[in-house]
């Protein structure tokens, strides 16, 4: 989106963010109905890491995980395909959000780790087939506001010095600030790594990620009246999308504390035996490129919602009521069938539009609460 840099700090804040919340009551439906959609979090970690190979802003690689999210909604792909997919969709996000300098190049996607171990070449013929695919699907219209393009007007004021950090006044406000910027990212990320999140609004999502960051930091009040005005959503109507982000957080937690044991462990063995890898160990680890071997743990899920009884309770009693949401039937998820071997050209079938398909209404009970003060503690303050 051709935004003024830092837009949310000029004149016209206010009107471009009422343009955005205007655009995003018509963004096209998302039915969760993908046969791929279990390859949906390796896709979208692709995306992460590739944009993040090429430096780009996080409004395109957003974008870029949204395009995917609905051509996959409408489509039946191969794999080999969703690779072309997924690469096309970041392509057309960073044209469209970046500056031309800073749009990938077609040698350097092709020298992509994924692209040598598919065995699937681009062209430049063939990417142009799938970009005019792509902009005939959503008719030629990218004006897609994503949480990415929300979430620095609501850092603006996320913070004020009237805040209390555990009940005490702040130290330091700039340090608390750098903090929340920090902690709404990570939250932006989670909301690229599970599809429930595309059963609320960018905004409300952006919003819920400020509203996190706030309990991690144990900022109060909590949800202050400023924020309120700012982004025209209640406390209430934004526990249950928040409930999934501190959810994940804490199963992040869980496996990071975990993996440290574990290393810690791995450790002590080492001191009294350091074996040498074998020969057919250091040649695959020579071979697997640098950028998936620093970013390969992040390509594990951990974000169970069937953990969320291990959190604590920490919402008041009157807030328990249950959230209908929709889930996507496991028939759905049908096993992929490969349509050929490394060919990627125009006649690949690829244009399967699927039957629409309604998703089962199921009822989510909210049992993780949010409310007063969060167990994880976050060490990054001194009094």
């Amino acid at each position: 989106m051709e935004l003024e840099a830092q837009w949310w700090t000029g004149q016209l804040a206010a009107d471009i963010h009422q343009a955005l919340r205007y655009k995003e009551l018509k963004l096209p439906s998302y039915k969760g109905q993908s046969p791929q959609l279990h390859l949906r979090r390796y896709f979208a970690d692709l995306i992460a890491i590739v944009s993040n190979r090429f430096r780009l802003c996080p409004a395109a690689r957003h974008l870029a995980v949204y395009l995917l999210d609905l051509f996959m909604d409408r489509y039946d792909i191969s794999v080999q395909q969703l690779h072309v997919v997924a690469l096309s969709c970041l392509l057309l996000a960073s044209k469209f959000e970046e500056k031309e300098d800073s749009v990938p190049k077609l040698e350097q996607l092709n020298s992509l780790g994924c692209m040598t171990n598919m065995n699937l070449v681009l062209t430049k013929q063939n990417l142009l087939h799938m970009e005019l695919l792509l902009l005939e699907t959503f008719q030629w219209n990218l004006c897609l506001p994503t949480a990415a393009h929300f979430i620095d007007y609501y850092l603006s004021i996320a913070v004020h010095e009237t805040d209390l950090h555990d009940g005490w006044p702040m130290v330091c406000l700039e340090k608390t600030k750098l903090y929340m910027a920090k902690y709404a990212d990570y939250f932006l990320e989670v909301s690229l790594q599970d599809h429930a999140f595309l059963n609320y609004a960018p905004s409300l999502v952006a919003t819920a990620c400020v509203a996190s960051s706030r309990i991690i930091l144990r900022l109060s009040p909590t949800w202050p009246t400023r924020l309120h005005h700012l982004t025209a959503y209640s406390w209430d109507f934004l526990v249950p999308c928040i409930e999934r982000l501190l959810i994940a957080h804490d199963n992040d937690v869980k496996e990071a504390n975990k993996q440290k044991g574990q290393h810690a462990q791995s450790a002590q063995h080492t001191v009294f035996q350091s074996p040498a890898p074998t020969p057919q160990q250091a040649s695959v680890q020579q071979h697997i490129p640098q950028y998936l071997q620093a970013h390969q743990p992040s390509l594990q899920y951990h974000h169970q919602t069937s953990q969320q009884q291990n959190c604590q309770q920490i919402l008041s009693a009157n807030h328990t009521a249950s959230y209908p949401l929709q889930t996507c039937p496991a028939a759905l998820q049908s096993s992929v069938q490969a349509r050929g071997h490394g060919q990627t050209g125009a006649a690949v079938s690829l244009a399967v539009p699927l039957e629409v398909k309604p998703c089962v209404s199921v009822s989510y009970n909210r049992s993780y609460q949010v409310n007063g003060r969060y167990s994880c503690v976050t060490p990054c303050f001194e009094r």
